[in-house]
């Protein structure tokens, strides 16, 4: 296996192979022209979202934030440009309403690679069909769904958005690499909660508790902690870290 620093001292390796195709999936830097025309048919790429729509680097993550009810996996024709090839194949399925980034990933992971082989047996039959992005959505529609590297600014937690915001943003962090949100004084990474409606009227981000562990209170209803890491501690079930947390008080 190959691991250059620079993607270009590899270019002498791939010539030698005498590639009809090359399949490239999961890399987040943007191959040269050089390289793409390296193997006779081109170079594939096997994209978790339904293309030109969350083109970039996370498509999952954002998807998941922005409550989408479908999803699905793109092939593309590599172009020099990030995610803009022409389309050969897309793959359309729901989007689960409690998915989290790890099950997405696994999912789209084994829909990708079936997905890839119907792009290849197309090719060697001389069926494909590419399609322009252009054809498939606006420029506005395109601008707007750009996905972008995680900052850290990303992972915390607003507790005065609504519960279904809050709960969308720690399911497409979980499991890794987990929301940051401060409870009680307490710094933590929330992996998994679900959203509540209450009537209780409470500043978001106050803790309250309910049967079998304890809920925080958000700009709009309110999400149960079912799994949270404590800063300097294990990870431990929602209702385990309420038993510390209400005690003090």
């Amino acid at each position: 296996m190959l691991r250059p620093e620079s993607v270009r001292e590899i270019v002498p390796h791939l010539r030698a192979l005498d590639a009809d195709l090359f399949v490239v999936a999961s890399y987040g830097e943007i191959l040269s022209q050089q390289i793409l025309d390296v193997p006779r048919t081109g170079a594939f790429n096997v994209h978790p979202s339904l293309l030109p729509l969350y083109r970039g680097a996370t498509p999952l993550q954002t998807q998941i934030r922005d409550r989408c009810t479908v999803t699905g996996v793109t092939i593309i024709a590599m172009d020099a440009g990030m995610d803009s090839g022409d389309v050969l194949v897309r793959e359309q399925v729901p989007l689960g309403a409690r998915e989290t980034c790890g099950e997405l990933e696994a999912r789209l992971a084994e829909l990708g690679a079936q997905a890839l082989v119907k792009a290849i047996h197309l090719a060697l039959r001389g069926e494909l069909k590419p399609v322009a992005q252009t054809a498939l959505a606006t420029a506005d529609e395109i601008k707007a769904t750009l996905t972008r590297p995680l900052r850290s600014a990303d992972l915390k937690i607003d507790w005065s958005r609504g519960a279904l915001e809050v709960d969308a943003l720690v399911r497409s962090l979980s499991p890794q690499p987990g929301a940051r949100g401060e409870i009680a004084g307490i710094g933590a990474k929330i992996i998994a909660t679900h959203p509540l409606e209450s009537s209780e009227s409470r500043p978001p981000g106050t803790p309250m508790r309910i049967p079998h562990g304890f809920a925080v209170a958000c700009g709009q209803g309110a999400v149960a902690i079912d799994r949270i890491v404590p800063a300097n501690r294990s990870a431990m079930s929602g209702e385990a870290f309420a038993a510390s947390l209400f005690a003090r008080s």
